[in-house]
């Protein structure tokens, strides 16, 4: 066949090819995982993120919407292994597909640990973990503040300890341990139980402990983010941690105070001691906590399924979105460049623009110039008999002029009094008035004004606004005008 014969291959247009594409890949990679390092990471004006994941010899580009970047437990962070999980979608805008990011982790606990020493070196410099912050534990508190979860086995730990050593007043500040709320929430009990004033209604402890139970370094990580360890820097009560089991290590440990293996240890030390150790652990709830969690987890997957057979709304505005935000930014660049543009013109104009004072001395010296020219040659004298003849002719067109118009002049003046002797402006200044209705018809009839009409009423003076009322529709003595009483002003009233 001819290479410029078209055969019988369908032909598309851009759009059609466009959404061909994207359907294919949508529907063969409707959800997906991927594991790579993460390069540039852009955060758009409007709270989306947009991010690069890559190998040796390839790229993905990614993007996170602004509803999903606030639920983020762990944020990307570049040079940075981590697992991304979404679906595959293209951007016809640039003939390019990418990937929608709905949850991202770190690619394993290597990666984990990575993070965590970068971040405990990075606070270490700034002095956080340095001896001599760290304030002494009171030997024997009135008031002791437990922060941690108030439906796990830590909070009753941690009170059966205290009343078999030595009872004491206990204040618990729920929060959740675990999960993406966790570390806000615990720095924020940190802060409130600061903020207590000491001879408030609600006593100020003399000791703070933060408690959890054991867990994955992804379990605990709650503990390890710079928000907890600052407000635990910033306490002023003195503070236990007591995160996990005694080979757990988190970077709050390394602020607090002191640090207990387990948070039954932080109660003994809160308290003298008083009785043997008598604690033991619930596995059996921790067996329900567990499974129930599975089972959560297990019901989530499978939401997770049937959502997906339905339209998200949300993708229905995710490319205009991205369209929006790559549109903005080229506005931004278009117009420093105009902008830069228009400067340059208006510099270049400034330059080539002559000097007034420039511009006055060669006028004057080519003036100067002319008239010496015109001495020479005598033009001079010509130029003031010219100019006497040109005055002689101008008085006698005056004289000519005056003499024309005179007999206009008075015509004018008889049409102009014959004009006011017609005007209805005489009959107004005897007091008369012209009542119009909205539309500026003149009204001659008081049956032809319905009650409430808006009226204007012209008087020699100026106009006036009125309201009809309930007027009668034939003459009576009640339409007669009142006479004027004594001291009344001249000003016209309202006539209903």
């Amino acid at each position: 066949m001819d290479a410029d014969t078209p055969g019988n291959l369908p032909e598309f247009t851009v759009s059609e090819l466009s959404g061909a594409v994207k359907r294919t890949i949508e529907g063969a990679f409707d959800r997906v995982r991927v594991r790579g390092e993460i390069g540039r990471v852009t955060q758009a004006g409007s709270g989306h993120m947009y991010l690069s994941m890559k190998e040796e010899n390839a790229v993905l580009d990614c993007v996170c919407w602004k509803a999903t970047v606030s639920r983020l437990a762990h944020r990307p962070e570049q040079g940075l292994e981590m697992i991304a999980t979404g679906r595959l979608t293209t951007y016809p805008g640039r003939s390019s597909y990418q990937l929608v990011i709905e949850h991202i982790e770190p690619a394993g606990v290597g990666a984990l640990m990575a993070l965590l020493e970068a971040r405990r070196k990075a606070l270490a410099a700034e002095g956080l973990f340095d001896e001599e912050r760290k304030k002494p534990i009171p030997y024997l508190p009135s008031v002791i503040g437990v922060i941690t979860s108030p439906t796990g086995a830590v909070i009753r730990d941690i009170m059966h300890r205290l009343r078999d050593r030595f009872p004491r007043h206990v204040l618990l500040w729920p929060v959740v341990v675990q999960g993406e709320a966790a570390a806000g929430q615990v720095a924020a009990a940190i802060r409130g139980f600061n903020a207590l004033p000491p001879d408030g209604p609600v006593p100020r402890p003399d000791l703070l402990i933060v408690a959890r139970g054991g867990g994955s370094i992804e379990d605990l990580w709650a503990f390890n983010e710079e928000i907890v360890v600052r407000a635990v820097a910033e306490s002023t009560i003195p503070l236990i941690s007591a995160i996990g089991h005694e080979t757990d290590t988190t970077l709050i440990d390394f602020v607090s105070d002191r640090r207990a293996p387990t948070p039954t240890a932080a109660a003994e030390m809160a308290v003298p001691v008083r009785a043997e150790l008598a604690g033991r652990v619930l596995e059996g709830e921790q067996r329900l906590v567990s499974a129930s969690a599975r089972l959560l987890e297990r019901l989530r997957s499978e939401l997770r399924g049937l959502v997906r057979g339905l339209p998200h709304p949300s993708r229905l505005v995710e490319q205009k979105t991205q369209d929006l935000d790559n549109r903005t930014e080229s506005l931004r660049r278009v117009m420093a460049l105009l902008l830069q543009e228009r400067r340059g013109a208006v510099r270049d104009l400034a330059h080539r623009l002559p000097q007034p004072r420039e511009t006055i001395a060669d006028k004057r010296t080519a003036l100067a110039h002319a008239v010496a020219g015109l001495r020479h040659q005598g033009l001079v004298e010509r130029l003031s008999l010219s100019r006497d003849r040109l005055a002689r002719a101008g008085r006698d067109l005056d004289r000519c002029l005056a003499a024309r118009m005179d007999d206009p002049r008075r015509r004018l003046g008889e049409l102009s009094k014959l004009l006011e002797s017609y005007s209805y402006k005489g009959v107004l200044e005897r007091g008369f008035a012209v009542v119009r209705d909205a539309s500026g018809t003149p009204l001659t009839r008081a049956a032809a004004v319905p009650a409430g009409a808006a009226l204007a009423i012209e008087f020699a003076d100026g106009e006036t606004a009125a309201i009809a009322g309930g007027a009668p529709s034939g003459p009576s003595s009640a339409s007669r005008p009142k006479p004027r009483p004594p001291g009344a002003t001249g000003r016209q009233g309202d006539l209903f």
